[in-house]
């Protein structure tokens, strides 16, 4: 049976990325979230408008998405209440948030030349993929309570990088479900994909139909 409810967040499962842009003053952030998706290669990630990386993706319109995979958790939770905007905005205060210039280090993670773009891709992630911001939308312009409190952004996917153990046999340009075990975020904790549970109807199609 269903009740009515009013949870105070609505993340039911989507993967952590962590996002590498460029400071003012050309030092590196990296900051993980969790609010993104898909459609070919755009993206679409959803900052809050005070962080760091919101600030640098407007200015710059430069970024890298780095998706860790299950080996990579501790890196992220190094990084979960950190930020790179000093002083540290007041909403992140009150969440016991601090403030850190050296990212990479912090989270022992190691720098990997970007071909696109300025801003570093994660050696140790097995997914790299270097983008440009296209478009830049406020959310809830409709409430005022909310509006200009949480940016969406587009991104075009210029490269991506892929470890070869997450690749499909004989096919370098495909992810082996089977294989890639991405960092899962539900309801603030950390989870990932398990087993298949059932043939999907949509396999069936070819996946370079989808290419766009």
């Amino acid at each position: 049976m269903n009740i009515k409810s009013h949870p105070s967040i609505l993340y039911f499962g989507t993967p952590v990325a962590l996002i590498s842009t460029k400071n003012a003053n050309d030092t590196d952030n990296l900051a993980p979230i969790s609010s993104i998706f898909w459609l070919g290669w755009r993206c679409i990630i959803g900052l809050g408008a005070s962080s760091q990386t919101t600030k640098n993706l407007m200015a710059t319109k430069e970024a890298v998405i780095n998706l860790p995979s299950v080996q990579e958790v501790e890196a992220v939770n190094l990084l979960a209440k950190t930020t790179g905007s000093n002083p540290v905005p007041n909403t992140k205060i009150l969440k016991g948030y601090r403030f850190e210039e050296n990212k990479f280090e912090l989270a022992g993670l190691t720098r990997a030349t970007s071909e696109t773009v300025k801003p570093f891709r994660v050696n140790e992630c097995p997914v790299q993929m270097e983008a440009v911001v296209k478009a830049i939308h406020k959310l809830a312009e409709d409430d005022s309570t909310q509006h200009g409190r949480i940016m969406t952004f587009e991104l075009k996917i210029n490269s991506v990088y892929l470890n070869k153990s997450i690749i499909m046999d004989n096919n370098p340009n495909r992810v082996d479900p089977d294989k890639w075990k991405p960092l899962i975020m539900s309801f603030q904790e950390f989870y990932t994909t398990g087993n298949k549970v059932h043939e999907s109807t949509l396999a069936q199609i070819p996946e370079n139909l989808y290419n766009s």
